[in-house]
């Protein structure tokens, strides 16, 4: 089943103006999660509403608070997001992260005491649009081991690296820091499919590409296992101490996924080169990385961002792929 763009967009839109959401405030809502499903990332947008919604119901997300500065040094900000919308926190975060760009070359927002901002490509997208490097991350709760660990004590932290083309077919990775984000896992269950590789462990501790059971236990697996888990501990390092906010750990205390720390990082290369002189860097990259030898007879190789491109122009051409419990859950809302 697929739905029109801009169908998804006036129902999420309908829902959140039902919910303390201003008319244009939920416009702008709306429209983050129906760009995620519109990108092809469900997880993120049409799967990820109901529990937003829900957030809502139970007061855990004010819909009118907004980000403000509260400390400023050259490039740099800190600002307290007041445990608002995180997706419209964060969107405002990295617009100033990139209008300090345009000032400086460099800005760095650091975003304190926000929600779940749903999916942090949308963010490094964002910055690329604006043709600048985007770099940005969030901490979690923890729901992670870190390595040779048995209980969850760091983040899944999403790490997000962008670089732009003129063109809009942007080069991005946008990544968990475990194998597979929780998002991931409950669209794979639902698709009634196995991961492709190892994702986590099953209650008897043995590696599995079940999504149920690695759902069930929590023990998701960090990427490149050390290395993914060390990643994680500095991310969150570096958020808390530049937020002064919330820790991973405190994060743990509060019961639900709220009052986290984010990032926003926006270089702008125009400083040092023509935008033609960056699409040239990008193109030659990205086309040696696609003559690469394919495993399979027939495959592919390319680099990060280019699918989302596609989903985008299909998505928007045949209308967007939709899980049919979800979409009767939003319609009935």
């Amino acid at each position: 089943m697929r739905v029109p763009y801009q169908t998804m967009l006036a129902e999420f839109e309908r829902v959140l103006s039902q919910y303390g959401f201003s008319a244009g405030r939920a416009h702008d809502a709306a429209e983050i999660f129906a760009q995620n499903s519109l990108a092809g990332v469900f997880s993120h947008g049409l799967n990820r509403f109901p529990v937003v919604v829900n957030y809502l119901k139970k007061g855990e997300i004010d819909p009118a608070a907004e980000a403000e500065c509260v400390a400023r040094f050259g490039s740099m900000e800190r600002w307290d997001g007041h445990r608002g919308f995180g997706p419209l926190n964060a969107k405002r975060a990295m617009d100033r992260a990139i209008e300090l760009a345009r000032q400086n070359g460099i800005g760095l927002v650091a975003l304190g005491n926000n929600n779940h901002w749903m999916r942090g490509g949308t963010y490094g997208w964002q910055a690329a649009d604006q043709g600048c490097i985007g770099i940005c991350w969030s901490n979690t709760c923890p729901n992670m081991p870190a390595w040779g660990a048995l209980d969850n004590r760091i983040g899944n932290n999403p790490l997000i690296l962008a670089v732009p083309r003129s063109n809009g077919e942007h080069i991005m990775v946008d990544c968990a820091l475990s194998q597979f984000s929780y998002g991931k896992l409950e669209t794979t269950r639902l698709a009634g499919k196995q991961l492709p590789v190892a994702g986590g462990y099953d209650e008897n501790g043995s590696l599995t590409t079940d999504p149920a059971a690695i759902e069930k236990t929590r023990r998701m697996l960090p990427i490149g296992y050390w290395k993914g888990s060390g990643l994680s501990i500095l991310l969150d390092l570096i958020a808390t101490v530049l937020t002064d906010a919330n820790s991973v750990a405190k994060i743990g205390s509060f019961g639900n996924e709220v009052g986290l720390s984010q990032i926003m990082i926006a270089i702008d290369p125009s400083k040092f080169q023509s935008v033609e002189t960056t699409d040239a860097i990008v193109d030659a990259i990205a086309a040696d990385v696609a003559s690469s030898q394919p495993v399979t007879e027939g495959g592919e190789v390319r680099c990060p961002g280019l699918g989302e491109y596609r989903s985008r122009k299909e998505n928007l051409e045949l209308g967007i792929p939709v899980a049919e419990e979800k979409w009767r859950e939003v319609l009935a809302m």
